[in-house]
């Protein structure tokens, strides 16, 4: 009897480790581990980085049986990172996406793009603030916020004023600050020029719009209806070089990477800085509490129809693939890691870092004690007209070549006109 007792209590042991060590290694009792292999958007110096990283541990932990299986990159080496797994057919099941030409055509050429729009729950977001990305309303990401400024022009409003200047008007009143700007060691306008992109999204995609009249001049010259040849298009690409020749801008910016734009700025090295409304959380809070968020003030030979005008684009956001959504299981969790992403807490930590305008969460309140540039952005949203954003429309080759181009005009290699023929050549191959 007391070696059947002592041979059962063994074969009890035993299986009680077996059952552990199984448990262990699906996650939770009886259920196998889901792998969401993950593209994700950011480093380990910004916000989006570091929180994607701490919300991702959170959620494991929650979620012993989902395994979030990341690669995080950032800028350029996302977007290089991206084309590679798409062409090796190494295709992730979530990732950092949008539905413009920039964000959105690899997963559009891949034929990856997902319709999300049955698996959206309405009572936790709002439908009506996430605008259709398909020809058929199809929503191929969740955006992480509504509508995306490019173009907001950011004023160091206390260091102007040390210079006796108030909020420039005219283009003619940046110009007029360029003399004291110097003598003080100071760049008038800062613009990370090294990030090619930079100077289509954040500045070009206002200039052309407020030269032209028409706030969809890109989307309109994509389809055929105008060219980039057209004296519009040169003409405000010519303002490029009046802004570098009348010390606007530094044929110097060139050098500068976006890190390195924000640093002059949040240092009081520039009176005024280029970039998206994402980069307010990443200025420095005390001069972030004397920055002042403005579109670019009437620009030289700018039409009446679109002065005051803002380039924004469809907030790009997570979504999950063709690859993620074949397998019903993978679909599952990377919709609940989605829901534990956009949650109202995170929603508001966001909101609170400047990734985002405004956010699209069912019945959202803001909260009161938002920082004051975070304010701003949202009455810039409110007031501004928007235009097109160009590299939400043109993709590839004649994209590189404007950006490559807009580099050049500035570092005085290239014209205008050189650059714009080379753009509409590509486009129409």
């Amino acid at each position: 009897m007391k070696k059947t007792l002592f041979v059962l209590v063994a074969f009890l042991a035993m299986a009680g480790m077996v059952f552990a060590s199984g448990q262990a290694q699906s996650g939770q009792a009886g259920t196998k581990q889901v792998v969401v292999k993950t593209m994700a958007y950011g480093d380990n110096s910004n916000s989006e980085g570091v929180n994607w990283v701490r919300i991702v541990k959170a959620f494991e932990k929650e979620n012993p049986n989902i395994k979030i299986d990341y690669e995080l990159l950032y800028d350029e080496a996302y977007h290089q990172k991206v084309a590679a797994r798409l062409a090796a057919g190494d295709v992730p099941h979530l990732a950092y996406m949008g539905a413009d030409a920039r964000w959105g055509a690899p997963w559009k050429e891949a034929k990856q793009q997902f319709d999300h729009r049955p698996y959206i729950d309405a009572n936790f977001f709002d439908l009506n603030l996430i605008p259709p990305m398909g020809p058929n309303g199809e929503i191929y990401e969740i955006p992480l916020g509504t509508s995306n400024i490019t173009t907001v022009l950011y004023m160091n409003e206390e260091l102007v004023k040390s210079l006796g200047f108030s909020e420039p008007k005219t283009y003619e009143d940046l110009v007029a600050m360029v003399p004291k700007a110097r003598a003080a060691g100071l760049d008038v306008v800062s613009i990370d020029g090294a990030d090619g992109w930079a100077w289509g999204s954040c500045l070009m995609s206002a200039i052309i719009a407020r030269v032209s009249g028409d706030p969809n001049w890109v989307s309109k010259a994509v389809a055929g209806k105008y060219k980039f040849t057209d004296q519009a298009f040169v003409d405000s690409l010519t303002l490029l070089q009046k802004m570098v020749k009348d010390g606007v801008i530094s044929d110097k910016s060139v050098l500068v990477d976006y890190g390195a734009n924000i640093s002059n700025f949040s240092n009081k090295k520039a009176l005024f800085m280029i970039q998206g409304q994402w980069a307010a959380g990443s200025i420095d809070p005390a001069v972030a509490e004397k920055t002042k968020m403005l579109a670019w003030p009437k620009l030289p030979g700018e039409k009446a129809a679109t002065t005051g005008s803002v380039a924004a684009a469809i907030q790009v956001g997570y979504g999950i693939t063709q690859a993620g959504a074949k397998d019903p299981a993978v679909r599952d969790a990377a919709l609940k890691f989605l829901k534990y992403f956009y949650s109202y807490e995170e929603t508001t930590q966001r909101l609170r870092d400047g990734a985002i305008v405004a956010p699209i969460l069912k019945n959202y309140k803001v909260p009161e004690d938002l920082p004051t540039i975070v304010k701003q952005k949202v009455g810039l949203a409110q007031k501004a007209k928007n235009t097109d954003v160009i590299d939400a429309f043109l993709g590839g080759a004649p994209n590189d070549a404007l950006n490559a181009g807009m580099q050049k005009i500035v570092a005085g290699t290239a014209t205008p006109a050189e650059v714009a023929a080379e753009v509409e050549k590509l486009l129409r191959k």
